[in-house]
């Protein structure tokens, strides 16, 4: 038999609490045998300590024990100590206290969960009331416009000029879509720097400038900069955290950028898969539990109170069958190809620009947002007011066949998206990405090439036109499908997530990776 020698010591000499161990595959109590009292030294464990390796029992006693007694009841005590049936209960006392199991309960445990779940259901609590303040902010607007069909002229530019000066004087890193930001705070080592992104003070300013931007008229989403409010009141609760809880302060971002899509989107699966497809790229093994956790308990509340509705309401496609080859494909390539250059023009703006516009944008930022407002105002003239805003209202009222979109609208709003992310204002580009995707699909639908209905169309691609703007398939296929109650088109939506977003990968680099190198100090 495999036998467990205990501590034995060959002499005097040898270091105190140093014993010569050897532990065989299997052994039981009745295995151990204890070594001869005489001539052994005391040993250098405080406390009696009963260590479980797979099958393996170690037995150390202390040296306080042995000093205390004499060397006859010693040896009594350590062979009453080694009956059967008191190692079992020894074994229950001992052993499944620091087990796993028993861990499960312990309070510094729960202390980091409650803290991690606390910043997930206060950054849920403020994405929602972002999205109450956008709305009231559009419709203020759009009330405004269609009393006043000139104010858009004014409002616009005025307000692009102020919500680029507070930016860049009290928020700065608060610009743009807020994911390349949460993506550069993931890869900063350092928590000074970590807090140049993701600040508290950065999150009010997101959310006031953000809410600002679209009551102003301009082509941008709330969903990106959620990400970053998210990243930023999940990154605050680092502190809360107890020492040697396996949560660290970059798997709080990683969480709060994920739950924010969760909210945003009334989409806890798609919070989830943007967090392994985008942000992360992985989840660590031991932290995953707490972190997945985090992203449904944020995509719950949304839930809660805003009710379990979908963003674009439920989608009637008919019967799904073999028709869907071609519009699958038109769709991938099509969609593929126009995301791919805009995603291209996009990283334009890390680039200097020659000649006046360039020196205006380099020098005069401020008066720069101010032409960009302008321009946006004439677009939105041109298209009667639907290229303002998220995009939201023309994209449902298509899907559900309420009202078609018109004929330039797809490269309009394209350009009115381009314009308010030069402005340099926040902002995000999710949602005026699918109403672009909406537009295609409507022309697509339009030529009437097969028998397949234009929501079909429509929402195939939203998803190829989502999904080669990010190049993040999965998570666009998740969104759109979630989005419009469309789970009869998985598989439609899946085909051609991906084939646009290879198309796309042969105009530009990745969006969102590409951006954030501008936080990070790297070449363009």
């Amino acid at each position: 038999m495999n036998t467990f020698e205990a501590p034995h010591y060959h002499s005097a000499g040898d270091k105190l609490g140093q014993p010569h161990i050897r532990c065989a595959k299997h052994c039981t109590p009745a295995d151990i045998q204890a070594p001869s009292c005489p001539g052994t030294p005391q040993l250098g464990v405080k406390n009696t300590i009963v260590v479980l390796c797979k099958n393996k029992f170690m037995l150390r006693l202390s040296t306080e024990l042995r000093a205390a007694l004499n060397n006859d009841t010693y040896c009594q005590y350590r062979a009453w100590l080694l009956e059967p049936r008191l190692f079992f209960i020894m074994k229950l006392l001992l052993i499944y206290p620091s087990s796993r199991v028993l861990l499960l309960v312990h309070w510094r445990r729960w202390k980091g969960r409650l803290a991690v779940w606390t910043g997930a259901l206060l950054a849920a609590l403020l994405i929602v009331l972002f999205a109450r303040l956008v709305d009231i902010a559009i419709e203020l607007f759009n009330t405004l416009r269609h009393s006043h069909p000139w104010s858009p002229f004014l409002l616009t530019t005025a307000g692009g000029a102020l919500i680029a000066w507070l930016t860049r004087r009290f928020f700065p890193g608060a610009e743009g879509s807020g994911i390349p930001q949460v993506i550069a705070a993931l890869k900063h080592s350092s928590d000074e720097d970590r807090l140049r992104l993701t600040s508290l003070r950065i999150v009010i300013g997101k959310i006031l400038l953000g809410t600002a931007a679209l009551g102003c008229g301009f082509s941008s989403g709330r969903e990106g900069p959620s990400v970053q409010v998210g990243a930023g009141v999940m990154h605050a609760m680092r502190k809360l955290l107890p020492r040697r809880f396996p949560v660290q302060p970059h798997h709080l971002i990683l969480a709060g950028g994920a739950a924010g899509i969760a909210a945003a989107f009334n989409t806890p699966l798609a919070g989830i898969v943007f967090a392994i497809e985008e942000l992360g790229r992985k989840f660590e093994e031991r932290t995953n539990g707490v972190l997945l956790t985090a992203i449904i308990l944020a995509g719950v509340i949304s839930i809660s109170l805003q009710g379990n509705y979908t963003y674009f309401g439920h989608l009637v496609v008919g019967n799904v069958s073999s028709k869907l080859a071609l519009p699958i494909l038109f769709s991938g390539l099509i969609a593929g190809c126009l995301g791919g250059l805009f995603s291209r023009c996009m990283l334009l703006g890390l680039q200097p620009w020659p000649g006046l516009i360039g020196r205006l944008r380099a020098e005069r930022p401020v008066l720069f947002a101010a032409c960009c407002g302008f321009a946006v105002a004439v677009l939105g003239f041109l298209s009667n007011g639907t290229t303002h805003g998220s995009g939201y209202l023309p994209t449902q009222q298509a899907l559900n066949g309420q009202e078609a979109l018109p004929l330039l609208y797809a490269p309009e709003k394209m350009l009115a998206t381009l314009l308010s992310y030069f402005a340099g204002i926040p902002g995000g580009i999710f949602a005026p990405s699918l109403a672009v995707g909406a537009g295609i699909g409507q022309n697509l639908a339009s030529l009437q090439l097969l028998d397949v209905s234009n929501s079909a169309w429509i929402a195939l691609s939203m998803t190829a036109f989502l999904a080669a703007v990010t190049q993040a398939p999965i998570t666009a296929f998740v969104i759109v499908m979630e989005m419009i109650d469309g789970h009869s088109m998985v598989i439609s939506l899946i085909a051609s997530a991906f084939l646009a977003s290879m198309v796309s990968r042969s105009f530009s680099a990745p969006l969102y990776h590409t951006l954030a190198r501008r936080y990070l100090g790297k070449p363009h």
